[in-house]
């Protein structure tokens, strides 16, 4: 059988202030015609689905279209679609049962019932080849908030939060195995950061308590045979194993992205061995431009963004543009300036970043708007300007657990 393993839509996404909406739809509509070329099976999307708890009504619009036209056109084709750190659980799972109906599995997110059991039944979900026989099972675990963990048996020496990750995927790989017939594969799903994962700059939040909680890859037992990953958007191998996989995203979500290789992942199965593991490059719709390559004083760079040429295009296709300035100290009017250099050119402003010479070694953060900073730096940078170090482990522990809290928190629905 073929999996395509894709994750990180980020539906309704905007890229500073600026719509997506035209380079999505180019991507649904490439992804479209990949699965009825190479004949898949099953499309597992892993997480972030969305780009917010409450996502426009047109991302909405566009998911579903593009899942009728998948039932129309493969109409055999399994779809699991887990939800992320960004989606709300609530919102995927309330259609669960509509969509279930067509083979169209959304697991928003962990079920549990009133004595605290795991709902591993929901989240199994059998996949069938293209002669119609069940050929694996998948693992569809979205990701995990620390409370839907079960910590409270757990070793004072543990790390409660991967124990309690380990904990969870250790119950539904014993479910599944039970379920499991002869010759049929166990597929793995997960939006997480595992360790040795490779972040981008900013589009990226930190779960889990990031770094200090990265996930091993041994949460995924032996007898798993693929695992189709979401949250970095960095298409990339889990621990040099070629089995475990981040998709990445379909398109650049930031400007630091701009040089990623945006795929999705073709895996071939013959029973439980994989015999084929190929990349699809996806198409880029809309570039990204970055000018000057290297910060340069004003003068320099508005000399050549004047002479820049590019293309004549209908808006919503015009390259983003980032600017890098040189500057001694703040200058009036920046912006101005910059829109005045690219005046009657078809691109979008999507940012002005300054540099500053003199402030550059002083301050790590480098004068950056407190958008594009992590509270981990804004803490450690004020950490050391009172007490002069670096906050001890107590601290450091102390303070990731309450930003868990608060992101938590954030994403609740009222």
């Amino acid at each position: 059988m073929k999996i395509l393993h894709t994750s990180d839509w980020h539906l309704g996404h905007q890229l500073h202030g600026y719509s997506r909406d035209f380079e999505h739809q180019a991507f649904l509509d490439w992804l479209a015609d990949t699965l009825e070329q190479h004949q898949i099976d099953a499309l597992l999307v892993a997480g972030d689905i969305f780009d917010t708890a409450n996502p426009p009504a047109s991302a909405w619009r566009m998911l579903y279209r593009f899942l009728a036209r998948m039932a129309k056109s493969l109409p055999k084709l399994d779809v699991v679609m887990i939800g992320g750190n960004h989606d709300s659980p609530s919102k995927l799972d309330a259609p669960h049962e509509l969509l279930k109906a067509f083979d169209l599995h959304m697991v928003g997110g962990i079920h549990r019932d009133d004595s605290g059991a795991l709902d591993c039944e929901r989240m199994l979900v059998p996949l069938t080849n293209s002669q119609g026989e069940q050929a694996a099972w998948v693992l569809a675990v979205p990701f995990l908030r620390s409370a839907d963990l079960r910590t409270d048996n757990l070793s004072d020496d543990d790390d409660r939060l991967i124990k309690g990750v380990e904990t969870l995927y250790a119950e539904m790989t014993a479910t599944a195995r039970e379920l499991q017939g002869d010759n049929q594969a166990l597929i793995g799903m997960g939006h997480a950061y595992m360790a040795s994962g490779k972040l981008s700059e900013m589009s990226e939040r930190r779960v889990l308590g990031g770094n200090q909680h990265a996930l091993p890859a041994s949460i995924f037992a032996d007898d798993i045979n693929y695992v189709a990953l979401g949250h970095l958007h960095l298409a990339q191998r889990v621990a040099k194993q070629e089995h475990i996989r981040y998709s990445g995203s379909p398109l650049p979500l930031s400007m630091s992205e701009r040089d990623y290789k945006h795929q999705v992942v073709i895996t071939e199965l013959d029973g439980k061995a994989v015999t084929e593991i190929e990349q699809i490059f996806i198409p880029r719709t809309v570039d990204m431009l970055k000018v000057p390559t290297k910060a340069a004083p004003l003068d320099l760079v508005l000399a050549e963004l004047k002479a820049l040429e590019v293309e004549e295009l209908p808006r919503e296709q015009q390259p983003f543009l980032e600017v890098h300035v040189l500057l001694d100290q703040p200058q009036a009017l920046l912006r101005e300036k910059v829109l005045q250099a690219i005046d009657g050119k078809a691109v979008r402003l999507a940012k002005i970043t300054p540099h500053y010479q003199q402030t550059e070694q002083q301050n790590p953060l480098n004068q950056q708007r407190l958008s594009e900073v992590s509270p981990q730096q804004v803490f450690a940078l004020s950490w050391a300007k009172k007490y002069d170090g670096e906050p001890n482990t107590a601290m450091a522990t102390a303070f990731e657990e309450l930003l868990i809290h608060v992101e938590e928190n954030d994403g609740l629905e009222s």
